[in-house]
């Protein structure tokens, strides 16, 4: 699973996605559609923007609910991705915009608790 997490990345729509020249903005938009046609990648489904998200948590047996997400940056996205080894992940990682323009891409194996 590679979870991409925005950090500083400019969102569409936002004044720092403004400030981008179009042509880096539609090289952006690029690159993750080339993403999409890797063999054994599987984009996950498109995620709200993190000021829609809201984290549930339960404390002393009542449940907590704030609006946003539970880390400050929030995750932007994900893929899952079949690769021979963690070397070959992170090789695909690189390819990630959000890798290169402030945000960061975790990496970690998928398994079957039940």
């Amino acid at each position: 699973m590679l979870l991409i997490y925005q950090g500083t990345t400019p969102l569409p729509g936002s004044e720092r996605w403004k400030a981008l020249p179009e042509a880096e903005q539609k090289e952006i938009y690029a690159d993750y559609a080339a993403l999409n046609d890797t063999p054994g990648l599987t984009p996950g489904l498109p995620l709200g923007l993190p000021g829609a998200a809201r984290t549930v948590q339960v404390r002393d047996g009542k449940p907590q609910i704030k609006s946003g997400t539970h880390l400050g940056e929030g995750i932007a996205g994900f893929f899952v991705l079949e690769a021979e080894s963690v070397e070959a992940a992170a090789a695909l990682a690189t390819r990630i915009p959000a890798a290169r323009l402030g945000g960061a891409v975790e990496i970690r194996p998928t398994e079957k608790y039940w």
